[in-house]
């Protein structure tokens, strides 16, 4: 093995170091060779420029983005951008847009900008307004206008209430008013005291006085030859006849004052009637007065005359609360006194006076009455009373007509926001009405107003899996979103994309009013961009973390003096980004440095190999090796799965062990059968293990431990392997690879160690810089294998061998041992058996 280690190290050439963009020293021919692919009959390491795309600065044209031209945010989204258009713009009812993606992909900031653009093509919509419903004000009116008006004619109306509380009073307090008035009453006096003269005179004629007392009238008899009245002693002096003649007499006379007096209501009501109808006369007079030039100015609005004209017919009928009241006490049972402008208040919900376009909304907590309005209500004595001008809009009133934005996270997290969003678009109309009326939970008179026709498009934004489950979970949800709008994570790579992608870097610098960006800049963001994606050929479109990092180096260059972003700021950005994420990762290398994690980067050991796994916190992947060990002993073939017996192992685990137990099987059973029990295990993992990405490693463990064959472990492996040993990609190569490096480095790289990867992964390399130099110089290598004999060769160092055509492993091949050793447990299986069965004989 020692040999062995010495003839690969010596087939590397030297590299020179890397430089921005890479220059290469000459490759030497077996250098060349290696390349190519083949190097002593197995994988050569992948050359440096095969580990790292850099994106050359000599290729843009430009020195700083200060001299690039704007360009829209969202790039590379061809798909979702014509999605959004075609939701938009489709006027038939339920087109609205459920747009898809990960969190800062930029799927709002685009949604907002087309909505914003085919908005601006459309007028603003009407305004709206609630008004007092005079026959029944439990149900306030809706009344609409053209956008802007709805400020005009509050405005209006107040004006012409406020003239109207001094107007009244002065007309009423005026000469002709009251010099009318005086006549109606005096002639209603008049009338009064002209029947009971008449009834004065007829009593006198019969010598009977008329007295007005403090109580009424009475009738008293009079001295024959004087006017004065007969005293009660006179009274009975007279004679029997005389006195049964003045009864008689004043009982005739009282019918006739009791007729008179029942005519007096009936004169006063008629006197009542004459001066409620010159009130009526005044106050007409007054308010259409002023309310002629009112109507003449909506006069092409007929909703709006409708409601002047119920507005003059009611002060006129209520004309006595514009007129100064007499003080007295105020009863408590009484609501809250308001000014008599309140009545006629106009409750403007909707103002759309500032707008020069369709609204475009964004409601970040759309509850359920931020969605559909509310009713608001003041204490009182005690009790809660309210009006319509307490109605308050909600997002759908503001953007009625337009555009509404809504989270959909946040929409389903609210109590019943998704059905009341649900039963408006379904009604076509924003109908008020509070969540524990709707709900039933209370049974008191509140206001109904009167539901506003809704003619909006909505437009959500969230997760790919809160689509998926409203599409599964919610009948209704394809009713209402007829649209999905799904963003890429990820554009090509290519020279157009990176030209573009340099333009949107230049519009989000002006945008977040940031400093230029040297072209060197750019480069390394554009670099950072495809590394984020784990794709050398791909772009990443997470904008947040873009914006983020641009955000950080500018204040990197601020700090130093600069008025460019350099590539320096931009490689001091995300060097401390990545600082501040990887306590975590310093703590597992740490315990590997100091043996508490066993990871042996040396010697060679049958049964046991340096996997590689990934750990994912927030934003920031890391890698770590782990130590995967195998035992093997006769048995009936089944590889015990230690992680999945202890519950720890995850579903996609458990069926890349199945998998490489069916090709151990298929590739040796033959006719001796295959009987081996093996059992393999993640060494020291004390959490879940998932993924498939470790059975190649674990199948090369395997077949170590059965052919008594050491494994390097100065490499790593990671791959996913199939029933037929074909190398399968997996996620997570860079982290995976510079994991293992790091462990390395820390112990001292010798040119021995290498990480060995699928082929089909080479594409995905984006390695730091530092990984990269070390491959130029010869003292860390990445292999690319397509087959899991070519990862068996460069872990053990000897050939795995072909059977020839009679069914042969060539002698010493690596699948010679293993059949071989196959064969000793198949033997040792039929020994046992064939003892047990003499055993069971005896007994018998």
């Amino acid at each position: 093995m020692r040999d062995y280690r010495r003839n690969r190290t010596g087939c590397h050439g030297r590299w020179a170091r890397l430089q921005q963009p890479p220059v290469w020293r000459i490759m030497s021919p077996p250098a060349v060779r290696r390349q190519q692919g083949i190097m002593n009959g197995h994988p050569a390491a992948l050359p440096p420029d095969r580990l790292l795309t850099p994106c050359d600065p000599a290729s843009f044209w430009f020195e700083t983005t200060a001299e690039l031209a704007d360009t829209d945010i969202i790039i590379g989204q061809p798909r979702a951008l014509e999605a959004i258009q075609l939701g938009l713009k489709v006027a038939q009812k339920g087109f609205n847009v459920f747009v898809l993606g990960p969190p800062g992909s930029g799927k709002l900031t685009a949604a907002r900008e087309l909505a914003e653009r085919i908005a601006a093509t459309q007028p603003p919509p009407s305004d709206w307004c609630y008004v007092n419903n005079f026959a029944n004000p439990a149900q306030p009116k809706a009344l609409r206008l053209p956008a802007g008006w709805g400020r005009h004619l509050a405005h209006d109306m107040e004006v012409v209430v406020e003239d109207l509380v001094s107007a009244l009073p002065a007309a009423f307090e005026g000469e002709e008013y009251r010099s009318r008035a005086e006549k109606i009453e005096q002639q209603a006096r008049e009338r009064e005291a002209e029947a009971v003269n008449r009834l004065r005179a007829e009593a006198l004629r019969s010598r009977i006085a008329l007295i007005e007392t403090p109580t009424g009238f009475a009738f008293a008899p009079m001295q024959r030859d004087q006017d004065e009245i007969i005293s009660p002693d006179q009274f009975q002096n007279l004679s029997d006849q005389e006195r049964q003649a003045i009864e008689t007499t004043v009982a005739d006379l009282q019918q006739q004052l009791q007729k008179i007096l029942r005519q007096f209501p009936a004169w006063r009501k008629e006197a009542r009637g004459k001066l409620k109808a010159l009130n009526r006369e005044i106050a007409e007079f007054t308010v259409s007065h002023q309310f002629a030039d009112l109507k003449a100015r909506y006069a092409s609005l007929p909703g709006v005359i409708e409601y002047l004209n119920l507005a003059q017919a009611d002060i006129i009928e209520h004309t006595e609360s514009f007129l100064p009241k007499a003080e007295g006490v105020i009863s408590l049972f009484e609501g809250p006194q308001k000014a008599p402008a309140q009545r006629y208040r106009i409750n403007l919900v909707v103002d759309h006076s500032e707008l020069t376009a369709a609204p475009v909304v964004q409601e970040d907590l759309p509850t359920h009455g931020n969605l559909i309005g509310r009713i608001e209500h003041q204490a009182h004595m005690g009790a809660l009373v309210t009006d319509f001008t307490m109605i308050r809009p909600g997002a759908l009133h503001k953007a009625n007509g337009g555009y509404l934005l809504l989270d959909a996270r946040k929409l389903l997290s609210q109590p019943f926001a998704w059905e009341t969003l649900k039963r408006a678009l379904h009604a076509g109309e924003i109908r008020i009405e509070a969540l524990e009326r709707s709900l039933s939970l209370i049974s008191t008179t509140s206001l109904e107003p009167e539901p506003i026709p809704l003619d909006l498009k909505v437009i959500l934004f969230g997760e790919r899996m809160l689509y998926f489950l409203l599409d599964i979970y919610d009948p209704e949800f394809p009713e209402f979103f007829k649209i999905a709008a799904d963003f890429e994570e990820v554009l090509p790579r290519d020279a157009d994309s990176i030209e573009l992608y340099a333009r949107m870097v230049a519009t989000l610098a002006r945008r977040e009013k940031l400093r230029p960006l040297h072209r060197e800049a750019v480069a390394r963001i554009v670099e950072h961009a495809s590394r984020r994606t784990g794709d050398s050929e791909k772009l990443s479109a997470h904008l947040r973390s873009l914006a983020d990092l641009m955000r950080e180096a500018d204040f990197y260059a601020g700090s130093d003096g600069r008025n460019l972003i350099t590539a320096a700021d931009v490689e001091h950005a995300i060097s401390r980004r990545i600082y501040r994420s990887d306590r975590l990762r310093n703590r597992v290398q740490e315990a590997i440095r100091r043996g508490l994690i066993f990871v042996d980067t040396e010697g060679a050991v049958a049964g046991q190999i340096n996997g590689l796994s990934v750990f994912q916190l927030n934003d920031f992947a890391f890698g770590q090796p782990s130590r995967i060990t195998a035992t093997t002993r006769p048995g009936s073939g089944r590889i015990l799965d230690i992680e999945k017996e202890t519950e720890l192992g995850g579903a996609l685990h458990s069926k890349g062990v199945l998998i490489l137990g069916n090709f151990l099987a298929s590739r040796y059973s033959g006719a001796q059968g295959f009987s081996v029990a093996a059992s393999l295990v993640f060494e020291q993992s004390y959490g879940g293990v998932d993924g498939d990405s470790a059975s190649l490693a674990e199948l090369c463990a395997v077949l170590s431990s059965i052919a008594e064959v050491p494994i390097r472990q100065s490499l790593a492996i990671t791959g996913s392997v199939d029933q037929h040993g074909r190398v399968q990609p997996i996620g997570g190569v860079n982290e995976k690879i510079e994991g293992f490096f790091d462990v390395c480095a820390a112990r001292g790289l010798t040119g021995d160690h290498g990480v060995i990867i699928p082929a089909a992964n080479v594409v995905h390399l984006m390695l730091r810089r530092d990984v990269v130099q070390a491959a130029a110089e010869g003292k860390f290598h990445v292999y690319a294998v397509s087959q899991v004999d070519e990862a068996l060769e460069l872990l053990t160092g000897i050939p795995v061998g072909r059977r020839d055509e009679t069914g042969v492993f060539p002698e010493g091949s690596l699948n010679r041992k293993v059949e071989e050793r196959l064969k000793d447990f198949a033997a040792v299986l039929r020994s046992l058996q064939k003892s047990g069965e003499e055993t069971g004989g005896e007994k018998h």
